[in-house]
Parts: structure tokens; sequence; C-alpha cells
């Protein structure tokens, strides 16, 4: 939580003012940005103290003079020490202002409240800002997540921080597949930092404005199709986006199953990399229908159906369990386990059933008889 303003810190005139008590049309004038004599600084500190007044009247004018401060109040604020709380008010009030948001940065006393919000919500300019600045990502990894998981923080950007962080042994717990990231970036050379977005970057943005078209379009279809054999292949109006994901290093396919379209996951999941398949499907964006599709997949990898049936949240769901059991290429240590959670009706079909393999088979017969 950002520390609230300390009202000592203030001239006798702002503490005059910022009082609860304090006359409203005095008030109302400040609110305005009426204080003569008063520093940039100190009036933009009390216009924050005045957005929280119990007067309506007098927090909505605050507001709206924050809003819109005039170049020369702004730039001398900016030009002073300001408290975290006003930081922080500041930079939610001026998101498209890259030299505003660039002094905020280098505030003294900016909160990692502030940090992470940007972090979380900036533009390419802002995430490039934050990520310049090495020993605050690493003093709050925290802000490394955000701007990993923030789409508009370029891609060898995101590199670098997660090379930042695997050397520094700092472990990254909210970015999802934080290990499968960190092992391919061992692998992997780190662009330089540069003034201008480099091809890798480009590819990123092109496959993601690709990615949201086919979403658009398709509007949740299916990536793959099986022919008579049972062997998938993708569907041909996927194989552009299919082409540019295989362009792709290891790292920046982790990134996109990630961030990506549901279609991304969907092709990200049968990836022949494991890093890249096992990223796809602890992506927060898969849903349960998703899981229950892959989960019955029989062209799967074992890895991803592991990741799945290691999964609090997805063996919630019966229908996930039971497609786990019934797909061969599910780990039999990882099948049997699950083979006494299903119903009785559901082992008399398993037990006899030609397309589940014999050790499974053989576990539900043993459970049978226990029940019986």
């Amino acid at each position: 939580m950002i520390p609230p303003i300390d009202m000592g810190t203030l001239s006798p005139p702002a503490q005059k003012i910022a009082q609860p008590a304090a006359p409203q049309k005095l008030q109302e004038m400040a609110a305005r940005g009426v204080a003569p004599g008063m520093k940039p600084g100190e009036l933009t500190t009390v216009l924050v103290l005045l957005t929280t007044s119990e007067r309506a009247s007098v927090r909505e004018t605050a507001e709206r003079t924050l809003a819109a401060l005039p170049d020369p109040i702004l730039t001398g604020a900016l030009g002073s020490d300001l408290p975290p709380l006003v930081v922080d008010h500041l930079a939610r009030l001026y998101p498209a202002r890259p030299p505003v948001l660039e002094k905020l940065l280098a505030m003294p006393r900016i909160d990692a409240e502030t940090l992470l919000h940007l972090a979380s919500t900036g533009n390419e300019t802002v995430t490039e800002l934050i990520a310049v600045n090495e020993e605050r990502l690493l003093k709050n990894p925290r802000v490394i997540e955000r701007l990993y998981l923030n789409k508009n923080t370029r891609m060898s950007t995101a590199d670098r921080l997660i090379d930042l962080a695997t050397r520094n042994q700092v472990e990254l717990t909210g970015i999802p597949a934080w290990r499968e990231a960190s092992t391919a970036i061992k692998e992997e050379l780190i662009a330089e930092a540069s003034d201008e977005p480099t091809p890798d970057d480009m590819l990123f943005q092109e496959t993601d404005a690709l990615a949201e078209q086919l979403t658009d379009d398709n509007q949740g279809s299916d990536t793959h199709k099986e022919d008579e054999e049972g062997k998938e292949h993708v569907e041909e109006k996927f194989l552009p986006l299919y082409k540019r994901l295989a362009d792709m290093t290891i790292s920046q396919r982790i990134r996109r199953a990630m961030l990506g379209t549901r279609e991304e996951r969907m092709l990200l999941v049968r990836d022949t990399n494991r890093l890249v398949a096992s990223a796809a499907v602890r992506s927060p964006q898969m849903q349960e229908d998703d899981i229950a599709l892959i989960s019955r997949n029989r062209n799967i990898s074992d890895e991803v159906l592991r990741v799945i049936a290691t999964t609090a949240e997805w063996m919630n769901s019966y229908t996930i369990k039971k497609s786990l059991v019934e797909n061969p290429r599910t780990p039999v240590m990882v099948a049997t386990k699950m083979v006494p959670l299903l119903r009785e009706s559901d082992l008399k079909s398993i037990s006899k059933s030609k397309n589940v393999t014999s050790p499974v088979k053989d576990a539900a017969r043993r459970h049978l008889d226990r029940r019986k």
C-alpha cells in the first residue's frame, strides 16, 4: 500500500487548505489550482489531498485540475521530490505522456505499486523506460513479471528480463511458465538493447495482429483436423499463423503461449519442443473446454497430459479426469492413480475398452473387484 502524504512536510498555508475543516471557498479555489505563493510541487500535492475531500465540488474540481495541469505547474512539480502518492496519481493520469512518465520513473520515492501498475499497463515506450533500471527490477521481481506479461513489452526486452532474473537466480513465480522460459533462455542469444525494435520484435507484433484477426474470423475453431488414419494436420486457414510461430525462437513461442490467442495455444500445445508445449498448457488463459479437448487428444505429448493431471484446477472436472484415464498417451502412473476417482459404469467400460492401455484396464478391473 502506498504510504499517505505526511501533512507535517507541507507549509502552514498548504496544511490549512488541506484540513477537512478548512473553509469551503478556500478549498474550491485551491482545487482550481489557485493558491498564490505555493510552489508547483506543493500545489500538486494539495490537489491530490483534495481529491479525497468529502465535499463533492472540491473533490471533483481537484480531479479535473489534476488531469489537465498547465505545463508550467506540471513541469515545476516534476522537478521536485514528490511524495509516492502524488507520483502514483500523476502516473495514472498521464499514461500517454512519455516525458512525464520518464520523470516520474526517476523519482526517488516512487512506490513499487506504481511501478507494477505502469509495468502492467504501459505502452512500449513506458515498458522500455522501466526495463532499463536493472537494479530496481531485481529489488522488485514482480515488476519483471508484469513487464513480461504485458503485450506491449518488446520481445527482445522480455528476453533480457528473463535472462537478468535467471542469471541472478531470481525465481519469477508470477509467470506460469517461468521454469520453461528460464530453461529456454540459457540456450539463446540475447539481443542488445536498442532504440528501435528488432526484427524479432516485429515478428512478435505481426504474429499478434494475425492471431487476433484469425480469432475474430473463426470464433474458437479448432486448429487441427484428423485424417482417416487418426493423424492430425493443421487446418489450412491456420497455416500462416503456424508458419509464423515456427519461425520464432523457443523463448518467443513460450511467450506467445502465455499471451496469445486460443488458436495459438492450441497450436503450441502440440509443439514438438516440450518446453513450448508445457508452457502452452500452463497458460493462465487456458479454459476448461480447451483442456477437456486436449486431455482426450491422442496426439498430445505425455508431458502436457502430466501437467494437466497435476493442476488442481483441472482435476475438479470429472470429464477431464475420465479423458486422461482413457487416453493411452497419459503416463501409466498418472492414469492408474485417477482410476479410483471414476464412476463404476465408466470403470466397467474402461476395463473392456480396446483403446485403453493394459495396465489401466487391469487397474480398473482391480478397483471394480475391490468395490464388490
